[in-house]
């Protein structure tokens, strides 16, 4: 029986068999290698919601959490977007909006946040390393999403969306910093030597 649109997707058996041979099926149910790089691209996707699970479970404030929690579905719209090839028609696609939305989030959790005087080390809370580890991951999903797109073709949104998503992990790491009231660790550079 079809599903409507936002119908949630009914999966009643986990194990299929179907990859045992290095092989799986794309969105639009093709076959390819395990090796293509739309699969790297949405297996980095997924890293990338874990981290971001991973994230939300260290106390993250309301407002952080919200926009969490939003990221994490349309994390699951960006990988069904990556795994349909790009001439398939009518399929759930990375838009604009979201991309926009994104673009807001970013001005309104930097709006509070002191000017940067330097880079910006890793750190400082525990939501905010977990953020910056998130972060890196959005980094390589966009490299594999880009290999992707040279490779086979994918939606140039998704591309966006990713390095848009990027900035906001950043910011938003930062911000986790202000709100539990954790100095930011700066770079200082040659302050080893």
């Amino acid at each position: 029986m079809p599903r409507e649109r936002h119908e949630p997707i009914r999966l009643t058996k986990i194990y299929t068999r179907g990859g045992d041979a290095g092989e799986t099926s794309l969105g639009d149910g093709s076959r390819v290698s395990k090796r293509d790089p739309r699969i790297a691209a949405y297996g980095t996707v997924d890293e990338l919601n874990s981290a971001i699970g991973l994230a939300l479970t260290g106390g993250c404030s309301a407002s952080v959490s919200d926009v969490l929690h939003r990221v994490q579905n349309e994390l699951f719209d960006l990988g069904a977007d990556l795994s349909v090839p790009i001439e398939q028609a009518d399929r759930l696609r990375i838009t604009q909006e979201q991309v926009d939305t994104l673009e807001r989030d970013c001005d309104t959790f930097n709006a509070d946040l002191p000017e940067l005087r330097s880079f910006v080390l890793p750190g400082g809370s525990e939501t905010s390393a977990r953020l910056h580890v998130a972060r890196t991951i959005c980094r390589r999903a966009e490299r594999d999403a880009l290999v992707a797109s040279e490779g086979v073709g994918v939606s140039p949104l998704a591309l966006v969306y990713l390095n848009r998503l990027s900035d906001l992990l950043f910011i938003l790491a930062r911000a986790a910093n202000a709100l539990e009231g954790h100095e930011e660790p700066l770079w200082k550079p040659g302050a080893s030597r």
